[in-house]
């Protein structure tokens, strides 16, 4: 009946949970007079949590943590989270302390954590369920994760446009679609002193010529974009989307009766994402091309085999760059 302290320590313990053999940490009171194990009601409690969050990272699905974390990002509890789903009220609740998710609903909960204007959507339906306050306050945190990532949509958008194309190499130049890369392209050229008055119409040439020369020296483009013949020249698809993607430092400009897209970029900047061949064939498409006007670029990329033999609007074939002018 001695009162004496006890030691909490870490035990590797190996069960068994819904069919599947489960390796977890679980944490213990130790009795050095005793010898012995034990656990009191709180330890019961996390270690089955513990139990049940290994079973579910086996088996790819989310953790009680990250469905926590899932409310944290928004801010909403867990009876309104379940509102706002369309499930019973207890089972976020649930879900975060000792019942595993079924995939059908884990895969509810992934989605609303990448698409916040889901949750606006759901928010919009439920609205009626909830108090007034509480879909104010939901509602301004998931318009600020929305306007966040409107890249994202963005991306997966212009995406979405060019899965058509993958099976084609002559069209994307033997590479996979690199946003990434696309943006670091545009912002080279940008920050080149040796590239003039650079709009839209002559941005758009240079890519062309960059990818191009790369496909002729190397068998692959550098960006994977997929250029048409428009009346001006080559111009990737989703090209007013691309520029717009963050990062892409891009003014727009009065000109009267119209809008220009100017781009320029100072200081001290990095590509993180082009190889050293990859600026190697930038700067020859700048050192021959750089210093041409709108008209010029025009005119040379008109003369192109690639222009003339692709029909309007049509996609320019990659297999043309052989014929390439630089």
């Amino acid at each position: 009946m001695e009162e004496h302290e006890v030691k909490t320590v870490l035990a590797e313990e190996q069960a068994v949970f819904k069919d599947v053999k489960i390796d977890y940490d679980a944490y213990y009171l130790y009795c050095d007079a005793a010898e012995e194990l034990y656990m009191d009601e709180q330890q019961m409690k996390d270690n089955d949590v513990r139990l049940k969050d290994a079973y579910r990272k086996k088996e790819g699905l989310l953790t009680s943590s990250e469905i926590s974390g899932i409310r944290e990002k928004y801010g909403i509890s867990q009876r309104d989270l379940s509102t706002l789903l369309g499930w019973g009220g207890k089972t976020i609740t649930r879900y975060e302390s000792h019942q595993v998710q079924d995939r059908a609903h884990d895969t509810i909960l992934r989605k609303l954590a990448q698409d916040p204007e889901w949750f606006l959507a759901l928010l919009d339906e439920a609205k009626g369920n909830l108090s007034a306050d509480a879909c104010h306050k939901y509602l301004n945190t998931a318009t600020a994760l929305y306007e966040e990532n409107q890249d994202s949509y963005l991306r997966k958008a212009i995406e979405a446009s060019y899965a058509k194309y993958y099976g084609n190499r002559e069209f994307h130049g033997n590479t996979k679609l690199s946003l990434d890369k696309a943006v670091d392209v545009m912002r080279y050229f940008a920050a080149s002193a040796h590239v003039t008055n650079l709009y839209k119409v002559k941005l758009m040439k240079l890519m062309w010529y960059a990818d191009a020369l790369s496909y002729k020296k190397r068998g692959f483009a550098i960006t994977g974009l997929v250029y048409q013949a428009l009346p001006m020249g080559a111009v990737p698809v989703g090209h007013n989307s691309i520029i717009d993607l963050k990062d892409v430092p891009c003014e727009e400009v009065d000109m009267g009766e119209t809008n220009a897209y100017h781009f320029s970029l100072k200081g001290d900047v990095s590509f993180p994402f082009l190889s050293r061949e990859d600026k190697g064939i930038l700067d020859t498409v700048i050192e021959k091309l750089g210093k041409m006007s709108k008209n010029e670029i025009i005119s040379f990329m008109h003369k192109e085999q690639a222009y003339i033999e692709t029909m309007p609007r049509n996609i320019i074939s990659f297999r043309y760059a052989e014929n390439l002018q630089i």
